[in-house]
């Protein structure tokens, strides 16, 4: 075939993947074509025209759920809507309860997008959207990962993936839809990565996302074996680890080892894209979020001064996430009206987990196993998993009551399917857990001397 021809097929299979793409978010009732004319909408404001639509946009959403909302009405009972500051911070805590309590009138959990918190902070919940909130959200992804010529190309997805029969073929059906490759990154032994190098030899990825852990662990495999990705892969374009911190040395080890621009992104679960690198910055989401700094008594930081990180969700009408504390600290600079950067961020960086076998696994695995025994009703409401020694876990929980028999030996299943067999664990109720100098709970910690 000529290369006229190959770039026919490769741009023709492209355009078919990205409207079967939107097709299926039309057809689990997401507008995604409404979404996209009001992000065009917002993004061609004036400077001025764009900060009376953020001053508008705040108002509306506090009293759409002030008004609509029983669980928000109980929360924010002396909000004065002239005056932000009097609008309640919101926390995970205040989320800890079934979600048909804190869905807003006309909503169930049949006509929304639901959807859980990954629990790397400790403190898991599930939450809803409506269907154009989760609509703009992907158009926005569809935009952004524009810059990089990368959205809806071929991944290499370095991603936890459910292992019960329903969630896994669900995930596939997903992947298969969004042109995702799952790499199954609950084992980082030397084996594992040579079958990962030979599926980037024969596979033309684009882009790279997942856990920032386990990205620098194969990122490290390629350094000792003096292999670089994209000349093995010179297909890639671009490196988005996520979901932890990138360190800035780690972000030079992954430069050398895969020889492609490595792209920090900012995100979450309950919001999607928050801040995405371009230009050596991190660009703020200003288009669907609010998003403020503020000190330990709620005050709103000026710009440069970093404190606690608290996101509104302008246009989920179905769940109020108004003045959300996230859980991480940063600081945030104003380029002009429209646009500000994430200056600095004090997120998660997790620890990996060792096993008696030799094994190496993320500390993000065990989202998967506490997953197994949360439920849409805040019985967990904070969760810690420490390593003593190679085969001592011991489970840290907040819960109001302890955990049954049934539910202990169903996280013994999960850990066994996850991680290895042959795990000792010790659950302790606790009253509350011990967090970091920031204030932080992190869910994983590994006591282990080296």
């Amino acid at each position: 075939m000529s290369l006229k021809n190959n770039y026919f097929t490769k741009t023709y299979y492209q355009f078919y993947l990205l409207n079967l793409f939107n097709l299926s978010l039309r057809f689990n009732g997401f507008p995604i074509g409404k979404a996209e004319r009001v992000l065009k909408e917002i993004q061609e404001k004036s400077e001025s025209d764009f900060e009376t639509y953020i001053i508008h946009k705040k108002k509306d959403i506090v009293s759409y759920h002030l008004k609509h909302t029983p669980f928000y009405r109980s929360l924010a009972q002396n909000v004065n809507l002239l005056d932000w500051n009097t609008i309640p911070v919101m926390t995970k805590r205040d989320l800890q309860q079934p979600l048909k309590d804190r869905l807003s009138e006309n909503y169930s959990v049949k006509n929304v997008y639901v959807n859980k918190t990954s629990g790397s902070s400790g403190n898991p919940f599930v939450f809803a959207k409506d269907t154009f909130c989760h609509a703009l959200t992907w158009a926005i992804f569809k935009e952004w990962y524009g810059w990089y010529s990368i959205f809806n190309k071929t991944q290499a997805r370095f991603y936890g993936m459910p292992l019960d029969k329903k969630g896994y073929y669900k995930e596939r059906f997903k992947d298969w839809i969004a042109n995702r490759n799952r790499f199954h990154v609950f084992d980082l032994s030397d084996n594992a990565f040579d079958d990962w190098l030979a599926k980037f030899k024969n596979t033309r990825f684009v882009f790279i996302t997942g856990y920032t852990s386990v990205i620098v662990a194969f990122a490290k495999y390629l350094l000792k074996n003096n292999i670089v990705l994209s000349e093995i892969c010179p297909t890639l374009k671009a490196c988005l680890p996520t979901s932890e911190m990138l360190l800035d040395e780690d972000k030079e080890l992954l430069s050398e080892a895969f020889n492609i621009p490595i792209v920090n992104e900012y995100g979450s679960a309950e919001f999607g894209l928050i801040a995405l690198e371009r230009d050596q910055q991190w660009v703020l989401n200003n288009l669907n979020l609010y998003v403020e700094i503020l000190d330990d008594n709620d005050r709103v930081l000026p710009y440069g001064k970093e404190g606690r990180i608290v996101i509104t969700d302008l246009y989920n009408k179905a769940h109020p996430f108004i003045r959300y504390e996230i859980g991480d600290i940063g600081s945030i600079s104003g380029i002009d009206k429209k646009t500000s950067v994430l200056k600095t961020l004090t997120g998660r960086k997790e620890d990996y987990v060792k096993l008696p076998s030799g094994k190496i696994t993320p500390g993000l695995s065990f989202y998967y196993v506490t997953k197994s025994v949360m439920k849409d009703d805040g019985f967990i409401q904070e969760i810690k998993v420490l390593q003593h020694t190679l085969n001592k876990l011991e489970i840290e929980y907040v819960a109001k009551v302890e955990l049954t028999e049934a539910q202990k030996t169903k996280i013994l299943v999960a850990l066994e399917k996850y991680l290895e067999p042959g795990i000792d664990v010790l659950f302790s109720k606790k009253s509350h857990l011990q967090r970091t100098k920031t204030g932080k709970l992190k869910q994983f910690t590994s006591l282990l001397k080296s």
